[in-house]
């Protein structure tokens, strides 16, 4: 199977793209893999026109706004659990409900992890993206103009940054009127229900059990586990951080199970999941080998089906947030 995709890929000059929570199989067969950010980034990038996208809805949204004139199909365009909590008509009930606080000079930013239709709002009122990888930065250039924001839709991801920067931080639709006045970062109420499933106990019990363990962690996960944490950081830094490691070195990942497994191959003695079930990402899991083969089986046959199609006025507002990130990051 994975001979005859390799060859229908060569055949129509595409590209291969899967995320690094991908299967195995897949991750070994694609011609890049990355997080969010550096696989839209490559895909746009590259030569090719036709980008087959191993991932979730968001992720091939990302191509086609920055890189219109390309065709992106995905094998499964699943939908990211976090990325469904904010639909447009939530964001506009969202900033109906700070407006009638009287939150009026606010800056949205929302994670990459939304829709086209919700980056598109964001863009047109002057707000931007992040990603876990370049968080850091934006809030750091948006704190210059000294304006509130309204972080969406991962409210583990807006609360860490804000303890990072000991800014206040309220939760919309959980805390009161007063607490969201005085708020500097306000977040929207969604999460990631892989990185939820982490908890302190977890790592209370591998500190008990492990001499020196490290603990690595995504900032998706709750406040409370990312304080007891040695290490916090994106997909890519995650991994850049662990294979760094001496294969001597315990070290225990709270993040997405398929990347845990094949981070050390070389210590998977010393290699554990934080987290006394598996945290394996649904939607990420749904693309197969024959999700991908029957694809391009029918774009060979000149059928096209699972293309990302954006209306163009979404599209160029999604881009401002989009290009607005990058230029920072």
């Amino acid at each position: 199977m994975e001979e005859e995709i390799k060859s229908l890929l060569q055949k129509h000059q595409a590209l291969l793209v899967a995320h690094f929570y991908q299967k195995d199989a897949i991750v070994n067969l694609a011609h890049f893999c990355g997080d969010s950010l550096e696989l839209a980034k490559k895909a746009t990038s590259d030569s090719r026109d036709l980008v087959i996208f191993c991932g979730v809805g968001f992720m091939g949204e990302s191509v086609k706004i920055l890189a219109p004139h390309k065709r992106v199909l995905m094998p499964k365009i699943s939908c990211c659990s976090m990325a469904r909590m904010v639909s447009s008509d939530y964001y506009d009930r969202s900033v109906d409900m700070l407006e009638s606080y009287g939150i009026t000079d606010f800056i949205p930013i929302t994670y990459i992890n939304s829709s086209a239709e919700v980056k598109a709002k964001v863009g047109a009122m002057g707000g931007m993206v992040c990603t876990s990888a370049n968080a850091k930065k934006i809030f750091e250039r948006i704190l210059q103009e000294n304006k509130k924001i309204f972080f969406l839709p991962d409210r583990c991801l807006g609360e860490n940054l804000a303890n990072m920067y000991g800014l206040s931080c309220g939760i919309l639709g959980v805390d009161n009127k007063e607490k969201i006045l005085d708020s500097q970062v306000v977040c929207y109420n969604g999460f990631c229900s892989v990185h939820q499933l982490f908890t302190p106990e977890d790592i209370d019990f591998f500190r008990e059990n492990y001499k020196d363990i490290k603990i690595v962690v995504h900032p998706e996960c709750k406040p409370e586990v990312v304080k007891k944490a040695d290490f916090v950081g994106s997909t890519s830094q995650i991994i850049a951080y662990v294979t760094s490691l001496p294969a001597s070195q315990s070290v225990a990942v709270g993040t997405e199970f398929n990347l845990v497994s094949r981070l050390r191959p070389h210590a998977k003695e010393n290699t554990f999941v934080l987290s006394s079930t598996i945290p394996e990402c649904p939607t990420m899991n749904e693309t197969g080998l024959n999700d991908i083969l029957k694809l391009l089986h029918s774009y060979d046959q000149g059928r096209v089906h699972n293309e990302i199609v954006l209306e163009e006025h979404i599209r160029k507002d999604a881009a401002l947030a989009l290009e607005r990130m990058l230029e920072i990051s």
